[in-house]
């Protein structure tokens, strides 16, 4: 399995550091991860107030009082946060340890995609790099708490691809969405979707595929991939960039398993679906009755 293979769980609890580090511990791949990053999390965690944009995601940049402050301030949400921005940003096999000053908590978080490698070496965070994390951290928001594996693709900041097989993509078929934007400043996240879809449909992953545009704030669903990304090359699953408002952003695409796409009238009344009159997963007769 390669590297572009993530699993995430939504809305997941902060953990001290030894639980924090054997749950991680415990997946096939470095860059496979089993905690939550919640859209609140997303929405209440200020990355340009951290300090770690300009101070780097090193052992300097933890140990400063702004980012301790930071951390402290945002205890329920911080420590999983954390644990996304460094698998986004600093590559396998490294690690990135915080033993806070003020409770003694010690926490250990793993590297994955290597997305801003200036960065996790201690360099000020460069837009790009800003910009590649935060597209990272919005693809892996999930509003409904569950254990998704999914596909991510794209490219690190110096613009090197994101690994991925033949078999990546056969098993992860189903295109999902594209998100992009920057967290680290006011340009805002935002999602689309790379594929179909309908009213009658619903997803685990609601952030990407939906037809509402304020699903999983702070993240803004603008509507297709297509519209506003392009690729490098035609033939490649992945988009290089996307350009909204003005502004052209590096990107984050996603693809997940067929399962995880659910259509009102299968027969089955999925979580995502709720009953009444109608044909849409929000007024599903067929599947969840009236």
């Amino acid at each position: 399995m390669t590297g572009a293979l993530l699993a995430l769980v939504g809305c997941g609890g902060a953990m001290p550091g030894d639980a924090l580090e054997a749950d991680l511990a415990s997946a096939d791949q470095a860059q496979q991860v089993d905690n939550g990053l919640s859209t609140n999390g997303l929405s209440t965690n200020g990355l340009s107030t951290n300090g770690l944009s300009t101070n780097g995601l090193s052992t300097n940049g933890l140990s400063t009082n702004g980012f301790n402050d930071w951390f402290n301030q945002n205890a329920d949400t911080a420590p999983t946060l954390m644990a996304y921005i460094v698998k986004c940003a600093v590559p396998a096999g490294q690690t990135r340890t915080f033993q806070s000053p003020t409770t003694g908590a010690k926490y250990t978080w793993q590297g994955s995609l290597g997305l801003a490698p200036g960065w996790a070496s201690g360099s000020p965070a460069t837009v790009l790099e800003q910009q590649s994390v935060s597209a990272c951290l919005a693809a892996h928001a999930n509003k409904y708490g569950l254990h998704i594996a999914l596909s991510v693709l794209g490219r690190t900041a110096q613009g090197a691809a994101v690994p991925y097989s033949a078999e990546e993509l056969s098993q992860f078929s189903a295109k999902e969405g594209c998100f992009f934007g920057n967290l680290f400043t006011s340009d805002g996240l935002f999602a689309a979707r790379d594929r179909d879809f309908s009213s009658a449909e619903s997803s685990t992953r609601a952030c990407g595929l939906t037809l509402s545009a304020d699903t999983c704030a702070p993240i803004t669903n603008i509507g297709s991939c297509s519209q506003f990304c392009t690729k490098s090359d035609p033939s490649q699953p992945y988009y290089t960039q996307c350009t909204y408002n003005g502004k052209t952003y590096p990107a984050i695409t996603t693809r997940v398993q067929p399962t995880e796409l659910f259509r009102c009238g299968d027969g089955v009344c999925q979580f995502t679906e709720h009953a009444g009159s109608g044909t849409t997963a929000d007024s599903c007769r067929a599947d969840c009755g009236a």
